[in-house]
């Protein structure tokens, strides 16, 4: 499962996916909904069971999908009370024929959707988000890194290219580039750390650093040439393989890149095999869906 975690909804949107539950007759009778689950409390003689209380903790994003709730802690006692709360609430509204109108119909409608979808999502998407899957993206991008060189680099910017020709005649007389980054660079970012940039690679540089800086040297001073923020001389204080991050710590942006890249193929699946009918004006502006594009690996 994805460990990809989901904002708390309004109170409003609880309650309509209480009622959902309750009008689809899934959740809360006396038949345990998954295997060894344990009754924890009932309301008006309706079960609220422990995968109960796990579930909306994993949409309020208080534990990851994979996660554990122990029935003795806190946590599930402070959920386990929102449940029982919702519960007695959508009772309530029951009781005063609130879900009779068709106005709450369409939205329990939309809530049992959005239920299902992400149902699916978890047993299609995410089940192809295997081991596997994640160790190959995983040596791919190692094997990518191994072939990218990170470079640490000081900075000296001057508003002119006079100002700029005298830096580089002060550090030719043998002035230290820190002291010099510290009294005359107008970049207020670097100025007070020696002008030191840390280590990037070239590709997400600017591109007049990316040039300037290519195949230069550890040593080496550069410059002066201009960037948009004025006239740059930089040195070039080391140069190393990038150092990749470890499978682990790579892990939550890889699995967040697959289940993003299956729910796209998914919906582009859907979309190929239906028939939708958007009905706008075409000049109607469009807004981008959320994740237009692909998160990188």
């Amino acid at each position: 499962m994805s460990p990809i975690r989901r904002t708390p909804g309004p109170i409003v949107i609880l309650l309509a996916a209480s009622l959902a539950m309750s009008a689809c007759g899934r959740g809360g009778g006396d038949r345990a909904p998954e295997p060894n689950d344990r009754a924890v409390a009932a309301v008006q003689g309706q079960t609220i069971w422990a995968s109960d209380v796990k579930r909306e903790a994993v949409a309020q994003g208080l534990i990851g999908e994979g996660e554990t709730l122990d029935v003795t802690s806190d946590l599930f006692r402070r959920v386990l009370d929102e449940v029982i709360d919702q519960k007695l609430l959508a009772r309530e509204a029951e009781r005063r024929k609130l879900d009779d109108s068709p106005l709450a119909e369409r939205r329990l409608e939309a809530t049992r959707e959005r239920i299902l979808g992400d149902m699916l999502v978890e047993t299609v998407v995410n089940g192809a988000v295997s081991e596997k899957a994640v160790e190959t993206l995983y040596n791919e991008q190692l094997r990518l890194a191994k072939s990218s060189e990170e470079v640490r680099v000081r900075l000296i910017l001057s508003r002119t290219k006079p100002e700029a020709d005298a830096v580089l005649g002060i550090l030719g007389q043998g002035a230290a580039f820190e002291a010099v980054a510290s009294e005359r660079s107008v970049d207020e970012a670097t100025r007070f750390s020696g002008g030191d940039l840390g280590y990037s690679t070239l590709d997400v540089m600017p591109q007049a650093y990316a040039d300037a800086l290519r195949d230069r040297p550890a040593g080496s001073v550069v410059g002066p040439f201009q960037t948009e923020g004025g006239w740059a001389v930089l040195r070039v204080e080391d140069r190393r393989r990038e150092t990749p991050p470890t499978l682990e710590q790579a892990r939550p942006q890889i699995v967040r890149y697959l289940t993003y890249e299956g729910v796209r193929q998914l919906l582009e699946q859907l979309r190929g095999k239906a028939e939708v009918d958007v009905m706008l004006p075409a000049d109607t502006p469009v807004t981008p869906r959320p994740g237009a594009s692909a998160p990188a690996a």
